[in-house]
């Protein structure tokens, strides 16, 4: 498929079916730690980058396949809410299946009104918040111009007055940069402005086109957790573990996932291992296989975990 993918193992929405609406890479942030490498040139503007029903066809087809789907969630290879006609997509879904719909954002848009209506109908929306002072803001997310900390928070804001489902705000925690308990104490004043149900806490476990985005020290995470904690109930999310049920081609599966997304290789064995049980061997001549296809290249992070990327387009900024 093209826009859907998965179900991959989400540490905050258990099995997630992805659904990402955005040619590669369309974000209105250039953040330090992305996944997806720097922002080339910045889109802000919303478009109907794909046929709105194309998309949905393709969310019909996935839901109607016999595998567990926790939650369907609305990504993009940028920032999600660029996609116009993603509240026709939400509401059209949700007719369609009693599977909760999330949607992952950066929260930039938030400050339209036709963007905080899009996303009223949705089941949890997880904005990013990474900073609690302008100068951090500038330095993590690194907007384009126009996008300032202030439009940031108020578009928060008023997105809380009106939204009655769950405000799931995430928090990439990073060495050196907003970990200290100054920017702590910055982030949960902000915070208590925005008032999430809950802050997710999330670290830079996967590969990102920076080489100076490192991981929190175990002490740094405490200390988020306590200060955070005072606003609202933190989670500080688990490993999970990705499914491979009824893959179709094994080699195209795995390039939708690590196009989006670095895929663990403990989640890729652990997958294969479920989808092939009692077989290492061969387990391990798909792993070749794979390899072998020249899609793929792996790097190993400081915490030793080893992530797998597409071979090419995402070279350093």
């Amino acid at each position: 498929m093209k826009h859907v993918f998965g179900p991959v193992s989400s540490r905050r929405l258990g099995q997630s079916l992805g659904v990402d609406v955005l040619p590669p890479k369309s974000c209105s942030w250039n953040c330090v730690y992305c996944q997806l490498g720097r922002t080339g040139e910045y889109v802000i503007e919303r478009y109907e980058f794909f046929p709105r029903e194309e998309i949905l066809e393709e969310i019909r087809q996935a839901i109607e396949k016999p595998q567990a789907i926790d939650w369907i969630t609305f990504v993009g290879s940028g920032e999600t809410t660029l996609y116009r006609g993603l509240g026709w997509l939400i509401d059209e879904t949700k007719k369609m299946t009693d599977i909760p719909v999330a949607v992952i954002t950066n929260g930039s848009l938030l400050s339209l009104e036709e963007v905080r209506e899009e996303l009223l109908h949705a089941d949890a929306v997880l904005p990013s918040f990474n900073a609690g002072s302008a100068d951090l803001f500038r330095k993590i997310d690194r907007p384009a111009p126009g996008f300032s900390y202030e439009r940031h928070v108020g578009g928060l804001v008023e997105f809380r007055k009106v939204y009655r489902g769950k405000l799931w705000i995430e928090v990439m925690l990073i060495d050196g940069l907003n970990d200290s308990p100054e920017a702590l104490q910055d982030i949960a004043a902000a915070l208590q402005t925005i008032r999430p149900d809950t802050v997710h806490l999330v670290l830079p476990t996967r590969p990102s086109g920076e080489e100076d985005v490192r991981l929190p020290s175990d002490d740094a995470v405490a200390r988020a957790r306590l200060i955070l904690s005072r606003v609202a109930k933190v989670v500080h999310p688990a490993k999970g573990n990705m499914s491979l049920r009824n893959p179709g081609d094994i080699i195209e599966t795995v390039t939708a996932i690590t196009k989006r997304h670095p895929l663990q290789e403990r989640e890729l064995r652990h997958a294969l291992d479920e989808l092939i049980p009692d077989e290492p061997d061969q387990v391990e001549r798909i792993i070749e296989q794979l390899l072998g296809s020249g899609k793929f290249k792996t790097v190993i992070l400081q915490d030793r975990e080893i992530y797998w990327v597409p071979a090419r387009g995402r070279e350093k900024g």
